[in-house]
């Protein structure tokens, strides 16, 4: 396995760790839609929450949070509609980044709560 895959598994996985930790009850991983993907989607406070998580290796320039594009966006937004549309939820929903920065000796994870917003067009 490629080492960029094996850091976000590890990512997603702190990712997961760090929300069920914090009250978040996890109920899908990975979950997608045609070509797009959630990471997380959990349960807080009866407000479903679409959870991107953004994993580096400390080698990289700039913050993992700063990585994920209106593009991207636009795309967990489509599958977050889609889900919703699937299933029988009737509550807030609202989109977080998790930014984890991995260093040889730990990790820096930061939780990005409402990172984004739709937006019409």
């Amino acid at each position: 396995m490629a080492k960029h895959n094996e850091t976000g598994i590890l990512g997603e996985q702190l990712a997961v760790d760090y929300l069920s930790k914090n009250g978040y009850q996890i109920i899908e991983r990975n979950w997608r839609f045609s070509h797009f993907e959630i990471d997380i989607i959990a349960l807080k406070n009866n407000c479903l929450i679409f959870v991107e998580v953004k994993t580096r290796s400390v080698d990289y320039l700039i913050e993992p949070e700063l990585t994920l594009s209106r593009k991207q966006q636009g795309f967990i937004i489509r599958a977050a509609n889609a889900y919703i549309g699937g299933h029988d939820y009737d509550m807030e929903a609202q989109f977080d980044i998790i930014s984890i920065v991995i260093h040889p000796e730990g990790h820096e994870l930061k939780h990005i709560d409402e990172a984004f917003y739709p937006y019409a067009g």
